[in-house]
């Protein structure tokens, strides 16, 4: 298998490619009509895809895709689907590629979570893996790859409380599972956003008139929303409505 680097391009219904180099310019991007960029992973062919599918039945499954199998060129790829035996009554809901000793930190909108190597989560069948365990009702967020300089966990409620932990409160758990507790929350407000971070976070969100909006917590503000795991932080200022967290 020849090792070089490539981009693999995900389409917001499903499609999916591989092209060559690093140096894609997303906005040049082309796809079907009524189709869009969900986004792209510059890794290296040898690496393998992981597609996350949304929760069935309290089991949240994985399905890997070589990135070496996926097809190239100027076309628009093919539907995920077609490489993976999706469980019943289930989507593709997110995707990561890349080296399998990323580090990544799982998250459902019930409050748990936890860290584990992309190579935990690789199967050797079109049927995948299951990985986590997820209740009815919940779902899974954006897996977050966790970089060296990243020593925090920053929680965000959909009620605008945010929590901000240290990482070290945080196990690999390679074989998967419900993880801990991350934050406390519920049905009514359940957890929106979850990234690990260095010193900086953005929440994004919108103010008044219902404008987009972005806060960004670092030093003092920063420490007012820091504590324990599990806990249930405190509101974010400023903002009206929260939709999701970016590591500064």
């Amino acid at each position: 298998m020849v090792d070089e680097p490539v981009t693999v391009v995900i389409s917001a219904k499903g499609w999916v490619r591989a092209l060559k180099g690093h140096e894609v310019d997303a906005s040049a991007l082309q796809f079907k009509a009524g189709d869009s960029l969900h986004g792209t992973f510059a890794c290296r062919s040898v690496d393998t895809l992981l597609v996350f599918g949304s929760p069935a039945k309290g089991s949240g499954r994985v399905y890997s895709v070589a990135c070496s199998s996926l097809p190239g060129g100027r076309g628009d790829g093919v539907p995920v689907t077609s490489l993976i035996d999706l469980e019943p009554g289930t989507q593709p809901a997110h995707y990561f590629a890349g080296v399998s000793e990323t580090t990544l930190l799982l998250a459902n909108s019930g409050g748990y979570g936890l860290l584990a190597k992309a190579g935990d989560m690789h199967g050797r069948n079109k049927g995948g893996k299951a990985f986590l365990s997820i209740e009815e009702g919940e779902r899974l967020l954006q897996p977050q790859p966790v970089l060296p300089a990243q020593t925090q966990v920053g929680c965000l409620a959909a009620d605008g409380r945010l929590l901000v932990f240290g990482l070290d409160e945080l196990k690999l758990q390679p074989g998967g599972g419900r993880g801990l507790t991350l934050m406390d929350v519920d049905a009514k407000a359940p957890l929106l956003s979850v990234v690990p971070f260095g010193a900086v976070l953005q929440v994004l969100g919108s103010g008044r008139g219902d404008k987009p909006k972005d806060e960004t917590i670092k030093g003092a503000t920063l420490a007012i929303h820091q504590g324990k795991r599990a806990r249930k932080g405190r509101p974010v200022e400023g903002l009206k409505k929260v939709l999701r967290l970016l590591a500064g």
